[in-house]
């Protein structure tokens, strides 16, 4: 018999969720507190582990059509723009892990995951449906939204964020994020629009002190994906006054130069040549100490509304998708009154990896960021054994 399952949040998680459990059966209905199912940000990382999920689900080979495939991993000094290390992928990944490393637009990946929720039978989605409430019972979990609307369900699956309004439901002593101190200014920008010297297939990666800066091709090479990530004052983080839960506020160039002043010099040409950023201010949590902080009986978490991370290993969606897909194995066999033992089987199997996922992360933020004799030795590392510290087959192979 199949259950019925609520999920709060249409984002990428929610949706490969969606998808994952209506394979194997199961009714689904998603609750998105925005009037539109939609995705602001812009570039994403897709390794390896990733993307063999995307097949599993059905939707790689549209993913990959819109998608990027880098030839390498360059990581260079920040402060001079040196070649430290390089990392081969495209047919290097294919090879040694059986699926490619993708660089695609974050709202592309949404609009493949709900195209494919829209047509499955099994899934209905609902827009505007801002949850205020919820109850769970010995049977069922029903919860309210702010319109006076009501659902019930045989289990809540919350894929509704870093803030997310679930999980205060599962954990008893649910707390708010943490404000890391550091900030994120990205920028997407028509390739075509820049100079050739600032043009690249490669994920390109800059480490200076207290900062670092990525970038990447996406939507088929025809646009560069940077982000510009730094340890700063609040004075020079988001000019634009508003809510800490908005992580898609205008920033100033200007705030973006004083904020990384003269640790960037390598990649300050490619900084000088976007006109236009947004930023946001990045909340972390520690990572997960127990399965119980996944899964409480008929409540279950997903992504960032269960371990959200530091972008430092690029794997914040892939960890979503991950679940997604982990969970859709899990209820497989389940119904009704076995959702919660599913439930607990898909925490358990899970939390573990997004631990160390969210701890590399961490650690990465050091590595990244370090200075005086630190960053000597990790530079030295990187020119001797930069292609062996630059791979992650724990990672990669899932």
């Amino acid at each position: 018999m199949a259950a019925d399952v609520l999920i709060a949040g249409g984002g990428i998680g929610g949706l490969a969720a969606a998808i994952a459990m209506a394979h194997r059966g199961h009714r689904v209905e998603v609750l998105e507190q925005s009037a539109q199912f939609s995705e602001v940000g812009a570039g994403i990382q897709l390794g390896p582990n990733v993307t063999r999920r995307l097949r599993e689900l059905g939707v790689l080979e549209q993913a990959q059509s819109l998608a990027a495939t880098p030839q390498a991993l360059a990581v260079h000094g920040a402060d001079s723009g040196r070649l430290l290390a390089r990392l081969p992928l495209a047919d290097e990944a294919l090879r040694k892990y059986g699926s490619p490393y993708l660089c695609i637009h974050r709202a592309d990946l949404h609009r493949v995951l709900l195209d494919a929720a829209m047509v499955h039978a099994g899934v209905t989605l609902n827009t505007g449906a801002c949850i205020t409430q919820v109850a769970m019972r010995e049977h069922n979990v029903a919860v309210g939204t702010q319109d006076m609307r009501a659902w019930e369900g045989d289990g809540l699956l919350g894929a509704d964020g870093l803030w997310s309004t679930v999980r205060p439901h599962v954990l008893e002593a649910a707390v708010a994020p943490n404000a890391t101190g550091h900030t994120a200014w990205r920028a997407l920008y028509p390739m075509a629009d820049l100079p050739p010297s600032l043009r690249s297939t490669d994920v390109r990666v800059w480490l200076g002190e207290r900062m670092h800066a990525v970038a990447y091709p996406v939507r088929g090479g025809d646009s560069l994906n940077v982000v510009v990530l730094a340890e700063d004052q609040p004075a020079h983080r988001v000019e634009a006054a508003g809510s800490p839960r908005d992580w898609d506020q205008q920033a100033n160039l200007d705030a973006l130069r004083s904020a990384v002043g003269h640790r960037c010099e390598g990649v300050r040409p490619l900084i000088d040549a976007i006109p236009r950023w947004r930023a946001w201010s990045l909340h972390d949590r520690p990572p997960l100490r127990g399965a119980k902080e996944m899964a409480r009986e008929r409540m279950a978490l997903l992504g960032d509304a269960a371990h959200p991370m530091l972008p430092y290993l690029a794997q914040g969606a892939g960890m979503a998708i991950e679940d997604a897909a982990t969970l859709g194995e899990c209820l497989r066999d389940a119904n009704a009154i076995s959702l919660p033992d599913a439930f607990a089987r898909y925490a358990a199997m899970r939390w573990q990896r997004n631990a160390r996922v969210q701890q590399r992360s961490l650690a990465n933020a050091e590595i990244f960021h370090a200075g005086g004799a630190m960053r000597l030795a990790r530079d030295a590392a990187l020119r001797v054994l930069g292609t062996h510290l630059l791979d992650a087959p724990w990672l990669y192979r899932g």
